[in-house]
């Protein structure tokens, strides 16, 4: 997943944003209701957690301009507040869950996984084409039965691909899925992990096509009559 952590304690947000890339996702921080704001007009996210007791203001606010603006992406709110009213008025603006601090990193996931792809139509932990099988929650991919073993951004690539299936992903945007915005590498890393994971899924009914100025799809191969 793509995931913006929206967080102004320092040592909450190092947790959360070391955990959730350990586990192979992609992640940009902020640490202001402005900032976050930019980021989501700039990037396309799966998944905002975004604190409500911000330093410039209320994460509330931020939540409200998000659905003001018809801005659909995913938002797990996080807080110290435990009164009910909290709850109720995140969730009724327009929050898709709800932690209270202090929290379980690994709870945290599980639930940003589970909202992420409820949203987008794929609330199913294991994901299947053909005969290439994904299983999100284990972090185990198999093709026809045999394991494929992943480095985390060739299984960031997969769950993209299998998430969207024919879509075109430019290659900025696989970049962007990636590296975030480290830019640890250039360009042509998207080239050197998409033939990583072709060879690695050889064999598989998943085809993954270069198209020749747009960028990268994941077909179903043809199967012969």
């Amino acid at each position: 997943m793509r995931v913006l952590v929206v967080e102004d304690t320092d040592d909450v947000a190092d947790a959360i944003l070391a955990h959730f890339q350990r586990q192979g996702h992609v992640c940009d921080h902020a640490a202001g209701r402005e900032d976050a704001g930019h980021l989501v007009g700039l990037e396309s996210y799966d998944i905002v957690i975004l604190d409500l007791n911000l330093p410039d203001g209320s994460g509330l606010d931020l939540l409200r301009q998000l659905r003001a603006a018809k801005n659909s992406v995913p938002v797990l709110v996080l807080t110290a507040r435990m009164q009910v009213d909290d709850k109720v008025d995140a969730l009724d603006i327009g929050a898709d869950d709800y932690l209270v601090k202090p929290f379980d990193l690994r709870e945290l996931e599980a639930r940003a996984r589970a909202v992420s792809r409820r949203r987008h139509g794929a609330a199913e932990a294991e994901m299947q084409a053909g005969n290439l099988r994904c299983n999100f929650a284990a972090r185990s991919v198999s093709v026809d039965g045999r394991e494929v073993e992943l480095t985390r951004r060739e299984f960031v690539l997969l769950d993209a691909f299998l998430a969207s299936p024919n879509r075109v992903f430019d290659k900025d945007e696989l970049y962007s899925r990636l590296y975030g915005f480290t830019g640890e590498a250039g360009l042509n890393a998207v080239e050197v992990y998409i033939a990583r994971l072709r060879r690695k899924l050889d064999g598989a009914d998943l085809e993954i096509r270069t198209l020749r100025g747009l960028g990268y799809q994941a077909t179903l191969r043809r199967k012969s009559p």
